[in-house]
């Protein structure tokens, strides 16, 4: 949390050396406690128009500090004792966690299908916020397996392959299309897309709108964050009693999955939307065996 109020003194103007003096800590130490403070906030939250390698300069920390100190307000930093640690989630734990949601949640189809997307896609919450129905559903009410982050939803403003391949998603998703179709939230006449508006947001409220996506910067930067879902997302950890879990950690267990079966820096960043192997490796490094395991009985 000293780390944060660092974050904030520099984006709100103060120096280096400033902030050093002010918390008893050399300028080396406090410049290396906000890049890394920044750079948990900017991949766990997703801040358009900040990226993991930009959250590195103060220049770009403070042109995006209304973002950055909204997304701050419902961001919780890894404790920092000994070697970071890296929170990956388990299938029992993402079990049972669900069953807790579903207990608790006054709409569980909604909040299951918010909470599944994430582990499904390892998409960040703005890009979720901005689904459509479209995206993952065919005009003829089918799922689209192979579907694509369009650059209109991508942070990076960049498509990339979006896959829907899990049955859990698909379960709670039908539970909640069909709660909104009986509510009328978000539907037409035509019976395609299972009665929905394709072009409606894929996550409803309960008044029929979708999550609010503020914009901020100057005129034309393009840069955006979106307040609500970030709290929902806080209020479902919480309902899950998952701790330690953020926004991060489930795009580092997604990223742990991809590994296991085999999947290189190369592909991991193409389905997550990173450009930079290096970005990948920092999120999480990939296990590397000891030479001695790989000699072991070789025939």
């Amino acid at each position: 949390m000293q780390s944060v109020e660092m974050l904030k003194a520099v984006i709100n103007g103060e120096t280096y050396e400033t902030v050093a003096a002010k918390f008893g800590k050399s300028r080396t130490a406090v410049e290396r406690r906000i890049k890394a403070i920044a750079s948990q906030v900017t991949k766990a939250v997703g801040i358009q128009g900040l990226n993991e390698e930009g959250a590195a300069f103060v220049r770009r920390l403070r042109l995006h500090r209304d973002a950055i100190l909204i997304a701050l307000e419902s961001f919780e930093p890894a404790a920092s004792c000994g070697p970071r640690e890296n929170r990956i989630v388990s299938r029992e734990e993402i079990a049972r966690a669900a069953q807790r949601i579903r207990g608790r949640s006054s709409r569980p189809w909604h909040d299951l299908s918010l909470f599944y997307m994430l582990f499904a896609t390892g998409a960040r919450p703005l890009e979720i916020a901005r689904l459509e129905v479209r995206d993952y559903l065919d005009a003829d009410g089918s799922v689209r397996r192979e579907s694509q982050m369009r650059a209109e939803v991508a942070i990076t403003r960049k498509p990339r392959s979006l896959y829907f391949t899990s049955s859990r998603l698909d379960e709670v998703l039908t539970l909640y299309l069909q709660e909104r179709l009986a509510l009328a939230l978000g539907v037409r006449m035509a019976g395609a897309y299972r009665g929905l508006d394709p072009d409606s947001r894929l996550f409803l409220s309960a008044t029929g709108e979708g999550f609010k996506i503020t914009p901020y910067g100057k005129e034309g930067q393009m840069r955006f964050l979106c307040r609500p879902i970030l709290e929902t997302y806080s209020k479902l950890f919480r309902y899950s009693e998952l701790q330690g879990v953020t926004a991060l950690s489930v795009r580092r267990t997604v990223i742990s999955r991809l590994y296991e079966r085999g999947a290189d820096e190369g592909q991991v960043g193409l389905l997550l939307g990173i450009s930079e192997r290096s970005a990948v490796r920092e999120l999480l490094s990939r296990h590397k065996p000891t030479i001695a395991v790989l000699v072991d009985e070789l025939i």
